[in-house]
């Protein structure tokens, strides 16, 4: 993999878990307006498949959307705007942390409907189908999602019409606060690739080398017209379902092992340096990203609110 990819992707890791940090630390104070699901612990899922996509090539996400927003290129600052509810927001400063959405980029939009996204990238696999582009689209869902009926019908039209689609399964072992054996008839979600005829693969999310491997060759199979994918990714969450959450459900000491022993960035560092990546590099990263963050809350600190004249703009259509 050539040295500034390497570099790329990790300071597209790095910028996610920055910003997720400041976020838990900033909504303790009031200052940050709403609801958020933090993706700190599973970067390299999002980041290790994103690397391979362009702007033309689309994704759907899920209420923990900010991880997949950043990999898939969407602007850090204007992102921080439309969390903090602020003009120059991604999307005005009306939509918040479930609702960052970027068509430019082909961030289809987060989204606070379990599994929601399923069909929205079926029509977006199907317009790429027929436009004959090669491009795809890539769809992401957790344990709770992947049991929606919408997911299982939208798994099933993908593999009827062959559809440049990937299903990624980020398998964090909970829905929401329940732990995956207790809603789940199988433990290896590939299982429900095979009911639909479905191309699969399972990978350790939280190794990016790992994940951009796999991901590349399945997104590679799908630009050549295979049909749909589904791809699992064994990974973790640092923090609860959703900020405020006690994570009283989870076994004593899970959190603090998985930080210690299964933090995607560790892991990464340590194969990066076997590759010619030095610490001095990425201890550069590191304070740029640092500096983008702090800028980013600053910046959304400073910066109005919507004017009460735009409260209906972008909400009723007329034909």
């Amino acid at each position: 993999m050539p040295h500034d990819t390497v570099l790329s992707a990790y300071r597209r890791i790095k910028t996610i878990r920055a910003f997720e940090d400041r976020l838990h630390d900033d909504y303790k104070t009031g200052t940050v307006p709403g609801f958020a699901h933090l993706y700190a612990g599973q970067e390299a899922t999002a980041v290790g498949i994103c690397s391979h996509l362009t702007d033309q090539d689309q994704i759907a996400s899920t209420h923990r959307g900010h991880g997949h927003s950043i990999a898939k290129g969407v602007d850090v600052v204007a992102m921080m705007k439309e969390i903090y509810g602020r003009q120059g927001g991604i999307c005005h400063g009306k939509g918040g942390s479930m609702h960052i959405a970027d068509l430019n980029k082909g961030m289809l939009g987060a989204n606070g409907i379990l599994g929601a996204g399923a069909p929205l990238a079926c029509g977006a696999a199907l317009a790429d189908k027929l436009a004959g582009k090669g491009h795809v689209a890539i769809v992401f869902g957790g344990d709770g999602g992947v049991n929606e009926g919408a997911v299982l019908e939208s798994m099933n039209l993908a593999s009827v019409w062959k559809l440049p689609l990937m299903f990624v399964v980020e398998h964090n072992g909970y829905a929401q606060s329940t732990p995956q054996h207790r809603t789940t008839s199988v433990s290896n979600y590939e299982d429900r690739a095979k009911g639909f005829g479905m191309a699969s693969a399972t990978v350790d999310g939280l190794d990016f080398f790992a994940v951009y491997k796999t991901a590349g060759e399945l997104i590679q199979k799908m630009r050549a017209g295979h049909g749909p994918v589904l791809l699992e990714c064994r990974t973790t969450r640092f923090y609860g379902h959703f900020e405020g959450d006690s994570q009283v459900y989870r076994p004593t000491g899970e959190v603090e092992n998985a930080r210690k022993n299964h933090d995607c960035l560790k892991l990464f560092a340590e194969s990066a340096s076997k590759i010619g990546i030095s610490p001095k590099e990425l201890e550069q990263v590191d304070h740029e990203v640092a500096e983008l963050i702090d800028r980013a809350v600053q910046e959304a600190l400073k910066a109005p609110y919507p004017a009460l004249g735009e409260l209906h703009n972008g909400v009723y259509v007329s034909y």
